[in-house]
Order: C-alpha cells, then sequence, then structure tokens
C-alpha cells in the first residue's frame, strides 16, 4: 500500500531531517523502506546506532511494525510507514528558523536542553508556554525540540516524558 506523509506544520520537518541526519540513519532508513526488517538483522549490520535509529522511527512513527515467526521466537519487525512525503507548509522566517534550528542544533547542545527540559516537566508534565518560560525560549523552537527527543512528547498543549 502507497502511503502518504502530508507535512503541513513546519514542526513536523524536524523528525524528517532528523531521520536522514547519519550515514547510519540515512542507511537504515532505506532499509526498512525496501523491506520488512527485524530488529536482529538491523543490529547485524548496523550495530547499536542502527537500533537506536529504529526507535527514533519509531517515536516518529516513520515505521510500522509487526510481529513476524522466527525459529527461536517471534520477533517484532519494522518497515517504513511512508513510500512519500508532501510537503507544503508556510510559516514567518522567524518560526521556520526555530525548527530548523531545532533540526540541525548539536547533539551535545540539544541534549543538555532536552535534560534540562526532562527535569523540569518531572513526572506530570507541564504546559508548553510555561516550558518555554523556563528554558528562555520560543514555543516553536521548543516544539522543534520535543519532536526530535526520544524522551520527551505532546500530549495536548502539555509536554510529557515518554515512558
Amino acid at each position: 500500500m502507497t502511503r502518504i506523509k502530508v507535512v503541513s506544520e513546519a514542526a513536523e520537518l524536524v523528525p524528517i531531517l532528523r531521520a536522514v541526519d547519519t550515514k547510519v540513519k540515512r542507511e537504515v532508513f532505506k532499509e526498512v523502506t525496501e523491506n520488512w526488517r527485524t530488529a536482529k538483522d538491523i543490529e547485524n549490520k548496523f550495530g547499536e546506532e542502527g537500533l537506536e535509529a529504529l526507535k527514533f522511527f519509531e517515536k516518529m512513527n516513520l515505521v510500522e511494525t509487526k510481529w513476524q515467526s522466527s525459529e527461536v521466537e517471534p520477533e517484532k519487525a519494522y518497515h517504513s510507514f511512508y513510500s512519500s512525503f508532501h510537503i507544503d507548509t508556510s510559516s514567518t522566517v522567524h518560526e521556520i528558523t526555530d525548527i530548523l534550528a531545532a533540526a540541525v542544533m548539536s547533539n551535545e547542545d540539544f541534549e543538555k536542553l532536552e535534560k534540562k527540559i526532562y527535569r523540569f516537566i518531572g513526572e506530570e508534565g507541564k504546559f508548553i508556554g510555561d516550558v518555554a518560560e523556563k528554558i528562555d525560549t520560543s514555543q516553536t523552537l521548543l516544539t522543534g525540540l520535543v519532536k526530535r527527543s526520544s524522551k520527551l512528547e505532546y500530549r495536548g498543549h502539555r509536554i510529557e516524558r515518554l515512558h
């Protein structure tokens, strides 16, 4: 089945850009686009970094999963959810610069902000406005950071820990 990911909000670009930001992620994404692949297949070919890529793709809803039989026990297999992307969005210069900044930020800088947000929101989560104020950033940049994170997610207007 052909599925098209329609990107109509600028923040949705972050996971797409992050899905191909390293050679391993690009290669893993190509693998799961071509065929169903198990985590074991990916780990054998790409190592731990390949498994991390799969986790990221799953969190970003870029892959679908199914259980398939194996000789020992059933294994989870992954396949690209979309066969193409349709990008149709417009935003202000300020918004797109914040979104692109979240996507291309160094891993070191991103991890510092992610940890700060993670600690601040606690187990209960916090409203996006409160978090943006606490870390002294725009809500647009914060949205991009949450879209990039594998530890944080949006639920309504709140940022919560992904468990």
